[in-house]
């Protein structure tokens, strides 16, 4: 049988096609949603700044953050709860929920503000596998919830 260029080029535009957003949906799988707002907050995924709004997804690597006066409650898929106070960013740095697999792991980075953590499935299933990262240290979960404020660093004049 012969192939004509006309045919692989036609193969091949079909097979990125549809290959394509395949391979977007598997990278950008959501792993918490936002499910409280009060005054503003944003996700920041992919360098896209979102509004935060209930229902609005977060993904592995996204920044979330609210502005003075704001708070932001997130839900992760293990339902480990994080609740935002005012003027705070965390970075959402490693996430992996597949309990069929027995793999667990949840990592933040927490540059300023203030965090409530009630703990889900991972910290409850392997407590060392979940850390909040500060400017300062590491966090290590062994229990089910704790409350972290990280200052801003003070300026120099």
């Amino acid at each position: 049988m012969k192939t004509t260029i006309r045919q692989i080029l036609t193969a091949g535009v079909l097979l990125t096609l549809t290959g394509a957003p395949l391979l977007s949906q598997a990278q950008v799988e959501t792993v918490g949603t936002v499910k409280t707002v009060t005054g503003e907050a944003w996700v920041i995924s992919s360098g896209q700044r979102v509004k935060a709004q209930a229902g609005t997804s977060v993904f592995l690597g996204s920044q979330l953050k609210t502005a003075k006066a704001s708070s932001l409650g997130v839900t992760f898929k293990d339902n480990t709860l994080m609740s935002f106070g005012p003027d705070t960013e965390l970075t959402v740095e490693e996430y992996l929920f597949a309990p069929a697999k027995g793999q667990y792991k949840l990592g933040a980075r927490m540059d300023k503000g203030s965090l409530n953590y009630l703990s889900g499935v991972i910290a409850k299933l392997k407590p060392e596998a979940v850390t909040v990262k500060t400017p300062t240290g590491t966090i290590g979960v062994r229990g089910t919830q704790f409350l972290v404020t990280v200052q801003a660093p003070a300026t120099a004049n």
